[in-house]
């Protein structure tokens, strides 16, 4: 299984999915990591966090298949944090969102999810439909 989580310095987890600079593919089996890869991410996101302009014509037409992309043959995304609109796309791809609430270790949260000890919330999304 392919789990993505998306990071600013190839370590921890970005506060926000859309607006990191990378992702850290983790390709995982029996429940364990077996190697990881990093994906820059080519669309990445500039606007603050609850700065949407719902009005604009580039709100309502900014689109998620550059970060779909990268994230091709992904099952998981583990984040902090992500726009209403980018977890609709991952759902509508097929991928299952983790979200955390604290940034830590990608590598740790990984295991943890392998785990079976992290679980999905959706307190972290920003409901702005960005």
């Amino acid at each position: 299984m392919r789990i993505a989580v998306p990071t600013n310095d190839g370590t921890s987890i970005s506060e926000h999915f859309g607006r990191s600079a990378a992702f850290l593919i983790f390709e995982t089996e029996e429940g364990k990591i077996k190697s990881h890869e990093m994906k820059t991410n080519g669309q990445q996101h500039s606007h603050a966090q609850g700065g949407c302009d719902h009005g604009s014509t580039e709100s309502s037409q900014h689109s998620h298949q550059g970060i779909l992309s990268a994230l091709d043959g992904c099952a998981i995304v583990i984040c902090a944090g992500m726009g209403q609109r980018a977890a609709e796309a991952l759902k509508g791809g097929g991928v299952t969102q983790i979200v955390v609430t604290t940034v830590g270790s990608a590598e740790e949260a990984v295991g943890t999810f392998l785990a079976g000890k992290l679980t999905s919330s959706t307190k972290s999304f920003c409901h702005c439909k960005h």
